[in-house]
Formats: C-alpha cells, sequence, structure tokens
C-alpha cells in the first residue's frame, strides 16, 4: 500500500515513477484497529500518519473529560501532533482511528533525507505547511465568527464523505456546538431543500 503514497507524491510533483518508488522505499505501513490511540497528550512522537484506508482524528480533552476534536484526517489525507512531531515537546492532542486504518508512517527526517532522490520534496513539505497553516487559520475564523449553519456547511465541503462515516457527536464537537444543535442545523437545511 506504499504506492499510494508514491501516488500522492507524483500527482504533486513532477517526478518518475522510479524517484517516487525510490523515494517511499524506506517507509512502512501500520494499520490500527478502529478505537485504537496512537497518540496521547503528553507523548513524544514525532510521526507523521498518511492515510491509506480508514480514518484518524486528532483531539483534545478538557478538565471536565469532554472531547475537541480538531481535525479528521480521512484516506490521502495526512496527520501529525505538531508540537510532538516537530518540537520534541510533549504533544498537546490526542489521536485515534475512527476506523480500522492503514497507515504509511511518515518519520520526521523523511523530507530531508530523501531530497537526493526527489529534489522537489522540500518545496512540497513547505506547501504543505502553508496548506496546514491556511486550514488552521479558516478553522480558527470559522469557529469564531461563523453561525452553527455556515460551519457545518463548510465541514460537508472538506469532509464531503464524513457524514455518513463519523458518529454526530464527533461532527458536533469539530463544529464546537452540541449534537443537538447539528440535529437542528441539520432539519432546517432538510426543510429547505
Amino acid at each position: 500500500m506504499l504506492t499510494k503514497f508514491a501516488q500522492y507524491l507524483q500527482e504533486r510533483l513532477s517526478i518518475t515513477n522510479a524517484q517516487a518508488t525510490e523515494a517511499v522505499s524506506c517507509l512502512k505501513t501500520r494499520t490500527f484497529k478502529k478505537g485504537e490511540l496512537i497518540l496521547r497528550a503528553g507523548d513524544l512522537k514525532s510521526d507523521i500518519y498518511f492515510i491509506n484506508s480508514g480514518l484518524l482524528r486528532c483531539y483534545s480533552i478538557d478538565e471536565k473529560g469532554k472531547a475537541h476534536i480538531i481535525q479528521f484526517a480521512p484516506e490521502n489525507w495526512m496527520m501529525s501532533e505538531r508540537n510532538s512531531a516537530v518540537f520534541n515537546e510533549p504533544s498537546y492532542f490526542y489521536i485515534d482511528a475512527i476506523e480500522d486504518t492503514e497507515v504509511v508512517v511518515v518519520k520526521k527526517d523523511f523530507f530531508p533525507e530523501i531530497q537526493h532522490v526527489v529534489p522537489e520534496i522540500l518545496q512540497l513539505n513547505i506547501r504543505m505547511l502553508h496548506n496546514s497553516i491556511r486550514f488552521m487559520q479558516k478553522r480558527i475564523d470559522m469557529l469564531l465568527g461563523a453561525t452553527a449553519e455556515e460551519r457545518y456547511l463548510d465541514f460537508i465541503k472538506l469532509y464531503p464523505n464524513l457524514t455518513l462515516r463519523v458518529p454526530q457527536w464527533m461532527i458536533a464537537s469539530y463544529l464546537g456546538i452540541t449534537p443537538e444543535s447539528l440535529s437542528r442545523v441539520r432539519k432546517d437545511l432538510a426543510h429547505r431543500r
């Protein structure tokens, strides 16, 4: 299943099959069962996960035990906890598998080490970082200023296939609203169609 990550690289860079194959040859896949905890708050783990199949979520837990979902990562997305992965400090967040999930484990030093095979890889890494920042800025803006309906419609646009794969309480947590509010938003949208 490393070929999915090789294909991901080829789609974003102008590289040959041979370059893509060599680039991913040092990587390993790993599987996680539904509900399996991959990272806990406080852990030090520098891995980045490319999702071949399945679904991961990144979240925090407040002092009352309530989960606050930061991000979902379906197929062909990447997920890491940057405080741990980049800064080698204890993780703020948890990552777990919402479904049985297979990932390609991309080590922190993958991008600089592979540049002799794929010189463009560092530019891809920078683009991915900027895209991640853009995503988080938009997410913060939506949480601060958008209505529950606007947030839900943005969620559907960003994650078009997740409404059938993710429990409603998780979607509500991601949106920063109660499950009851999400139910009202969905009902209002259904009545307007």
